[in-house]
Order: structure tokens, then sequence, then C-alpha cells
């Protein structure tokens, strides 16, 4: 059961998701047009996921209605989660979405981010277990499967991780990816995942970076340590987090500890900031989780001063209110099962 989510906030971020899924416009394209034919707007390129500002943020946005309702099915918008996703998750809207998928154009396209949205989003559906969810997986399994095979296609090129705090950041997809590949129960994905996060960081050591930088939406350092905590085992974890941040216990750095000041919730990039207190909170929770009972025991409150900060934030400027319920939803509810 969800830690802090209760049935008020999933109701709150449900209404949300469903203001913005379906809104196309304002609408920012990750779009090569290669000729006058490709000029089309977002509806018209893609079947399902043309809302909440950009194609990203609408795929998490259905994976806040997904897990909202997995949570609570009798939320007061249950029934129109489901009506949408009957309207919105068919053979013939997925596969216009796996069609924009093949252009040559689009092999970079929501690379590694919304690729990681996208299955996390169908691990979610399929961990419904209903006859409802076991239509709308079935639906959704070739659009999962193309970007399965975008992984396992990349994974082997890519010689370097990007430790960025924003949408780059190859440990949060790694994360992500690793959900979808243990409730599918597909080992040679979790497998080519968890060699790769090891070659990555396995080495990392007494980390010295600096953040935030000002658009974050991630931790890099955080977000790399939570990656870890699902590619090893529990030993092998506590192991290499006291290498990586050897003076966590002390709260140092302190800059891991302290909530971000957001000075501009109209920017879109500023916004930003509000997602970084959330996802710290979230990577906290997943670290502390792997580690021994009663590691870092002040961290309870460190992990509650992050949400407080941006929770009443999630609804307010649309720069935020399309993608933020999302986060909010993995800081409160931040275990898979």
């Amino acid at each position: 059961m969800p830690i802090g989510l209760t049935k008020e906030l999933a109701s709150h971020f449900a209404r949300t998701a469903l203001s913005h899924v379906t809104r196309e416009y304002p609408n920012k394209l990750d779009h090569v047009l290669t000729g006058p034919e490709d000029v089309k707007g977002p509806r018209a390129l893609h079947p399902i996921f043309y809302g909440s500002f950009d194609w990203h943020s609408c795929v998490h946005g259905y994976w806040t209605l997904a897990r909202c309702l997995r949570r609570y099915s009798d939320l007061p918008q249950a029934g129109d989660i489901r009506a949408l996703f009957d309207e919105q998750f068919t053979p013939e809207k997925v596969a216009g979405e796996v069609a924009y998928l093949a252009r040559p154009s689009a092999r970079g396209f929501e690379r590694p981010y919304g690729w990681a949205w996208a299955l996390k989003l169908q691990a979610e559906l399929l961990l419904h277990r209903n006859a409802d969810s076991k239509r709308w997986s079935q639906a959704m399994q070739p659009l999962a499967g193309a970007f399965v095979t975008r992984f396992r296609d990349f994974l082997p090129l890519a010689t370097y991780p990007t430790r960025a705090g924003t949408h780059g950041n190859s440990a949060f997809a790694t994360a992500l990816a690793l959900d979808y590949a243990r409730v599918t129960s597909d080992t040679e994905l979790a497998s080519l995942l968890q060699q790769k996060a090891r070659a990555w960081y396995g080495s990392d050591s007494n980390y010295k970076g600096f953040e935030p930088s000002q658009d974050d939406f991630l931790s890099p350092s955080l977000m790399e340590a939570a990656c870890m905590s699902r590619a090893l085992d529990a030993n092998t974890f506590l192991t290499w987090f006291q290498m990586f941040l050897p003076h966590a216990e002390h709260e140092q750095p302190v800059f891991l500890f302290v909530p971000a000041t957001v000075s501009d919730r109209s920017d879109g990039k500023i916004a930003h900031l509000d997602g970084l207190n959330l996802s710290r909170a979230w990577c906290w929770m997943l670290i502390l989780q792997a580690l021994p009972q009663g590691s870092l025991l002040n961290m309870r409150s460190v992990i509650d001063r992050h949400i407080d900060s941006a929770l009443p934030h999630v609804v307010g400027d649309y720069m935020g209110e399309h993608w933020l319920a999302s986060f909010a939803l993995l800081a409160l509810d931040p275990y898979p099962d």
C-alpha cells in the first residue's frame, strides 16, 4: 500500500491528469521534419500521446491515471479513466504510435526518458491484473515491445552514461526500465540493464558534484544511487553506497538534504525544481529501502521537507501542472508493487 498516497490525493492527481492528457495545445514537439509532408500537428503525429504539452509528459500522465486507479479503484474519476483508456488504448492507435517510431528520423525520439516512461506505463497496466487492464496492456504491447528493442539496441552503444539532471539522465531510464523488466520477467533485458548500470557507475566514489543546476528535475547523484539500489544486491549496494556518499549519515553534501528554491513557477525550466524536490524524496525512499533497517535515521524528515515544499504546487501554472503530479506520485507511492 502506498506510504503517503491517500485517496484524496490520488483523486486530486487523477483529476489533474485528466485535465491535460487530451489537451493538445500548447505543445512542444520532438519532431524532425524531413520534408513539407511532415508538417503536422500533435494529434496527427501521435494518436494517443498528443496532450500534456509534450509526448513524454503525456505518457506519464497516463501512468499517473493508471497508478491512481490501481491504488483506489473506487476513485470518483475511475469511470472517466476507464472510458479514456478504452478510447485511447486500441490496436489502431497504438499502431499509429509504433509507425511514428519506425520513421528513420525518429531513431533518437524521446531517448531515453520517454522510452522508460512508456515501459513504466505498460508495467503499471500489467500490475492491475483485471479484464480491463488485460485488454489495455495487450493493445499497448507492440509499443512497449518497440521500446524494449530500442533499449536492447542502444545500451551496447552507450559507452558513457548521461549524468544530467534532466531528460537525458541514464540512471532514471535504467531504473524505470528495470521495473518493467521485473514485472514482465524479462530476464534478458534486466541483465542488460544491470550490467550497464554496474559498468557506468560501479567504480564511482566520494561524490563531489555540484547540485542543483537551474533546470534540474532529477538529482544526478541520488538518481544514480536509486538506480544502483535496483541493479545491485543488498550487500553490494551497501558497500557501493558507503563509498559513493560516505558522509550521508552526517547529511553531507548539504545540498542533497535541503529542498531547492523555486523562484518562478511560470517558467517551465525553473518549475523543474519542484520536480527535483519530489524526485529527491522518491530517490531517498528507494535508497532507504535498500539499506539496512535504521540507516540514515533522520531521512524521514528530509523526505517530508522535500515533499512539503513541492506538493502544494502540483496544480497551478500549466508549466508545472502538465507533469508534476507524476513526480508527486513517485514520491508518495515509491514502490511499484
